[in-house]
């Protein structure tokens, strides 16, 4: 397999997967609705797991995977203003403004259920 995944859990699947075909250009893969869905972007592939799913479920020692955090994935994009303007519009919620580094600029956005989604542009 070409992809490198990560798993995100999420209180919502079919909220979520909406979220990253409609606004970050990810691709449905599997649709298991409402306990699981996969979607890709490039060699990316992302696992939404739900409360149903065995991804969310709770762990021998009782405690319960929830979404949130700041572990996240990063996007890279090639004009972050412009992303960022764009999802603002969409109404999506952003933890943070742009961010200029040694390597380039960053912002951290939520998805649905509070996961948190870097966009990255670097520097040229």
């Amino acid at each position: 397999m070409a992809f490198v995944s990560i798993r995100y859990i999420v209180d919502d699947v079919a909220k979520a997967l909406d979220f990253y075909t409609r606004h970050l250009g990810f691709t449905l893969e599997q649709d298991a609705i409402p306990a699981f869905a996969s979607a890709t972007r490039g060699e990316l592939r992302l696992l939404l797991s739900g409360p149903l799913s065995s991804g969310g479920r709770t762990l021998p020692d009782g405690r319960q995977p929830v979404a949130g955090g700041w572990n996240r994935l990063l996007l890279i994009v090639p004009d972050i203003k412009a992303e960022v303007d764009r999802l603002k519009a969409a109404g999506v919620t952003f933890r943070n403004e742009i961010l200029p580094g040694v390597g380039g600029a960053q912002i951290v956005l939520d998805d649905p259920a509070g996961n948190p989604v870097e966009l990255f542009q670097p520097k040229e």
